[in-house]
């Protein structure tokens, strides 16, 4: 496990440089917020996590499934990183930040751009929406 990377994965580093072709800047793993977000978009107040299937326990997906040997270990594991995930989230939604979850899943094949059209759809919705409310 010491090889499994923490950040800069493959995923992550497809979606910032999207995000960036698009015209959007941010802050990549910002150790000022909790869980260290994979992407802030301060300009949008959007934070983005760039979610492993397996590693987050993404429910209701194909790719996710639990390990058949040591299953006591892996269950309490996996289900530690969800429920730190969830404690985060709601915390930075309190501080005020959207949050939004793109997952391993939803980047492969022909669903990868779809995803990354309505990524970019939330992250400008949530901008007009908060200049909307002032």
């Amino acid at each position: 496990m010491s090889r499994i990377r923490g950040k800069d994965t493959s995923i992550e580093k497809m979606v910032r440089s999207y995000l960036f072709a698009q015209g959007f800047r941010f802050r990549k793993n910002d150790k000022r917020f909790p869980g260290h977000p994979d992407i802030v978009l301060p300009k949008y107040h959007t934070i983005v996590f760039v979610n492993g299937c397996f590693w987050h326990m993404h429910e209701d997906c194909a790719s996710f499934h639990m390990p058949k040997s040591n299953v006591e270990f892996w269950t309490a594991k996996l289900t530690r990183n969800r429920d730190r995930d969830r404690r985060q989230h709601d915390e930075l939604r309190r501080m005020g930040w959207r949050v939004i979850d793109v997952w391993e899943c939803e980047l492969r094949g022909k669903a990868r751009d779809a995803r990354f059209e309505r990524l970019v759809g939330q992250i400008r919705e949530g901008a007009d929406g908060e200049r909307g409310r002032k």
